[in-house]
Parts: C-alpha cells; sequence; structure tokens
C-alpha cells in the first residue's frame, strides 16, 4: 500500500512539473510588456517646429495682426455706448422691456458681425497655424513608433481615461525629441488654394456623391 501511495505521489508531482511551466508562461509574458501613455495635443505645442512658426507668424501676418487689432477697436468703440445706454436703460425705474429686446438684438448683431470680420481678417493666420499642424501630426505616428520601440514600448496610450501613473510611463519627451528631428522646422505660409484635412475631405466626399448622382440620372432616365 505504500509503494502504491508512493507512486501515485511522484506521478502527481511529475504532472505538476509539467503543466507549472504552462501556467506560469503568460505571467512571464506580460511582465515584459510595457505600457506608456503620450499627450498628443502637448508634444505638438511644445515641438521646435510648432514653437518656431508661432514666432515667425508674428513677423509673417504682422499686417493682418494690426488690422484685426484695430478692427477689434472700432467695434469696441461702437459698442460701448450702446451697452452703456442698455444698462442705464435696464436699472431704470420701469424699464421698457420691448426697448432693452431692440438694444440688445442690436448689441447682439454688430457683435456677431464683428466676430465675423474678425476672422474673415485673420483667416490667413489660422490657416497657417492648420497647415503648420497637419506637417507636424503626419510625422507625429512615426515619431511615437521610434520612441516607443527605443524605449520598449509595446503599449502606448492617450493620458485622457489614466488615474495614476508613474513618470517612467511618461513618453513625452521621447516622443517629442523623435518630432523634433523627423521635422525640425515647418512651411509657416501655405501653397495657394491649400485646405486643411478635414475640408479636404468634405470636398472629395461631395465630389463623390455628384458623380454617383450623375452616373444613377441617366439610368433612371433609360428606365423611363
Amino acid at each position: 500500500m505504500k509503494t502504491l501511495m508512493k507512486s501515485a505521489l511522484a506521478a502527481v508531482l511529475a504532472v505538476a512539473s509539467v503543466v507549472a511551466p504552462a501556467v506560469v508562461a503568460p505571467a512571464a509574458a506580460q511582465s515584459n510588456e510595457r505600457v506608456a501613455f503620450v499627450n498628443v495635443n502637448a508634444v505638438v505645442a511644445n515641438s521646435t517646429a510648432y514653437q518656431t512658426a508661432q514666432t515667425q507668424r508674428q513677423t509673417t501676418y504682422a499686417a493682418q495682426f494690426q488690422q484685426a487689432e484695430t478692427r477689434r477697436a472700432a467695434i469696441q468703440a461702437q459698442l460701448d455706448p450702446l451697452i452703456a445706454a442698455f444698462n442705464a436703460a435696464r436699472t431704470a425705474e420701469n424699464p421698457d422691456q420691448a426697448a432693452l429686446q431692440q438694444q440688445a438684438q442690436q448689441i447682439q448683431q454688430i457683435q456677431q458681425a464683428g466676430q465675423a470680420e474678425l476672422q474673415q481678417i485673420l483667416a490667413p493666420v489660422a490657416l497657417s497655424q492648420a497647415y503648420v499642424e497637419e506637417q507636424i501630426r503626419d510625422q507625429l505616428g512615426t515619431a511615437i513608433q521610434n520612441a516607443a520601440q527605443a524605449n520598449g514600448v509595446t503599449l502606448v496610450i492617450s493620458p485622457d481615461t489614466i488615474l495614476h501613473a508613474e513618470a517612467s510611463h511618461n513618453l513625452n519627451e521621447a516622443v517629442l525629441a523623435q518630432l523634433n528631428t523627423l521635422i525640425p522646422s515647418a512651411q509657416l505660409v501655405p501653397p495657394e488654394g491649400w485646405l486643411p484635412a478635414e475640408l479636404r475631405a468634405q470636398q472629395e466626399a461631395a465630389a463623390a456623391a455628384q458623380a454617383a448622382a450623375a452616373t444613377e440620372q441617366p439610368a433612371a432616365t433609360t428606365g423611363r
């Protein structure tokens, strides 16, 4: 009986020695994985190309900035007496609500028209901003991949949902270094007719829809 029990125990131990590595292997593999996070917007904004473009833009588009500031001051000078009159009328003993409503609408219309005018003046500046950012973001994927490989990172995530992380998981500086190498500077002034990627996609979708409609129309006519 003792001999039989010893044989059974030996068999169990033998099985355990075979099964154990199969159970431990995934845990060991997981320990080799390293997760890091990257704040994409912060990396782009702190890149050399972006910062240089911000400085250059003040000179290149100085005329637009000056025109916008002059026009903003003129709009504000137009609004100030209207706002003062509105506030005085509103605090009167028996304010005329209909008149107040009309004054408020006038102020709002001037503000909205002024805002649209300022946006129009600064449109070249906004286009330059979008052009520089697109050039930088075109290199961002490669920069993240290079930084991850150099630091042994197997998974890169956004910091939006992170509740806690050690500093060693922050890959921002590594990505920034890679990005500065890939694109040390960016073109400031976009070429004639250039549009941001979002607008280009919208135009392409509209053109595709028009082409599809044009091909369907003869078929519908033939069917008649």
